[in-house]
């Protein structure tokens, strides 16, 4: 069956300008880091992607090594793209990255011009497109000097390879030095994809001020904590959940006693608002000017229209921020 792109698709979503650049970014954009890999369900990976366009999602954000197996995602979004959104293919913004590991050998991981440059070629191969529109460096390299891998970044641009570059997991002091960089080779730093969420705030300490000085978007990863700021908890570990594999980024230690009475806190304050705690996580975040976009997974249709449903309710009080902030304690 043929794919029709809805026609309301811009009705509702939102979009925000990132950084001082003319880009506009949808407030919810859809990473494809889970549920997207070689060993998922194809058709539900489709109905996803399908669905999030239809939402007005228009931005599609994966990195070399997304799956399992590594690759695998950006496979999967070549299909996807070829069958049903060809004809969209400038109506959307498709991002990818890297800096871990993704082949054997030393030139397999970090930020070398070898490696970086490198993984693009592979990437584009892998999704079909001559072009990203975003390409990041995925996190600072200890043993490249900075400058190699934002020339690394530059060239990507040089070549028409990335219509923008960014950079992920990088601190505030490393954030600055590399804005410093692209610009004096006349390539901006676009976006900053950072790690953030209620438990998680070490973007506060720091980041988020140079983003917003040096004019350069945010759009965090990560918001709802792998799941802890959701209901899925709530009543303990739902059996076959992610928690109780062999999660590297969220494991039952998570859930001790202490977190979990902040969590049911949150949870009864979001239902107060209206929303679901994972509704809420989210526009907690998006109520950061700072904030461009942000990041979320899904595994199913209904959990990624519950979320952009998010943008229905983005106010907070000044009162209500300082009682979240009291739980969060």
């Amino acid at each position: 069956m043929s794919y029709f792109a809805s026609k309301t698709r811009y009705d509702k979503m939102s979009y925000n300008r990132c950084g001082n650049s003319g880009l506009l970014l949808p407030a919810v954009s859809l990473g494809l880091w889970h549920n997207f890999g070689g060993v998922d369900d194809y058709q539900n990976m489709k109905d996803i992607l399908l669905r999030a366009f239809d939402l007005g999602i228009t931005h599609f954000d994966l990195a070399n090594n997304y799956g399992p197996p590594p690759g695998s995602a950006e496979s999967n979004l070549k299909n996807i793209l070829q069958s049903e959104l060809a004809s969209h293919r400038d109506e959307l913004i498709i991002s990818t990255k890297a800096g871990y590991l993704m082949w054997e050998g030393p030139y397999g991981e970090w930020g070398s011009r070898k490696y970086l440059l490198s993984s693009l070629d592979q990437s584009l191969e892998r999704m079909g497109l001559e072009y990203v529109d975003i390409f990041y460096s995925h996190r600072p390299d200890p043993y490249t000097p900075l400058e190699e891998t934002m020339m690394a970044l530059h060239s990507a641009v040089q070549q028409g390879k990335a219509l923008y570059v960014g950079i992920s997991n990088y601190d505030a002091e490393q954030t600055g030095r590399a804005v410093d960089i692209l610009e004096s080779l006349g390539t901006p730093c676009l976006i900053h994809q950072p790690r953030y969420n209620m438990f998680d705030r070490w973007v506060e300490d720091g980041l988020l001020d140079v983003l917003k000085n040096r004019g350069v978007g945010c759009i965090p990863f990560s918001p709802l904590a792998q799941g802890l700021l959701t209901n899925r908890y709530l009543d303990g570990i739902p059996k076959g959940s992610r928690i109780d594999s062999e999660s590297i980024f969220l494991n039952k230690e998570n859930l001790d006693p202490a977190t979990m009475v902040k969590v049911k806190a949150l949870n009864q304050h979001a239902e107060q608002r209206g929303q679901s705690l994972a509704q809420m996580a989210l526009a907690w975040i998006l109520e950061k000017k700072q904030v461009t976009s942000v990041l979320i997974g899904a595994s199913s249709v209904s959990q990624l229209e519950a979320n952009v449903d998010t943008i229905q309710n983005l106010e907070f009080s000044r009162d209500e921020l300082a009682y979240i902030d009291n739980i969060l304690v």
